[in-house]
């Protein structure tokens, strides 16, 4: 499918809208927080991640290409609520993504370790909201293949 983004004037509202031709482009994960300087740190610093959009109160932090995770300013219904819920991040090499973190001065519990109910290798580390983030790497067995 083509990448093109079509633009139409909402003259009402004015504004300028773009719209994707296939309709889907991009998926934001929003995380919430009182404290913008400090969870931002952690995904700039911490995490190693590029703020790719900083509209103040909330900043997109690029994780591959068309993910990201967003950080906002709590608001209105917008709450810091981090129980039952997971970003997961998918890599090539979570054993470097550890060794980063910890190099960065993020606390992690535990290492790296193999889930064989999920066929994964991972390790997981919260933000300082509590949101917990997993780095993980699909493995599979040799024998098996």
């Amino acid at each position: 499918m083509p990448n093109a983004w079509i633009r139409n004037i909402d003259a009402n509202r004015g504004l300028i809208l773009e719209k994707h031709a296939t309709n889907l482009h991009a998926q934001i994960s929003w995380v919430y927080t009182q404290n913008l300087d400090s969870t931002t740190d952690f995904y700039a610093r911490g995490l190693g991640l590029e703020c790719s959009r900083d509209e103040g109160d909330a900043r997109i932090f690029a994780t591959a290409g068309g993910a990201f995770i967003g950080v906002c300013r709590a608001f209105a219904d917008r709450v810091v609520e981090p129980k039952g819920g997971m970003i997961s991040i998918v890599t090539d090499d979570v054993d470097a993504w550890y060794r980063r973190l910890l190099d960065n001065g993020l606390q992690i519990d535990k290492p790296p370790e193999r889930i064989e109910r999920f066929g994964i290798y991972s390790f997981f580390v919260k933000d300082p909201n509590g949101y917990l983030l997993e780095f993980q790497q699909f493995v599979t067995d040799s024998a098996s293949e």
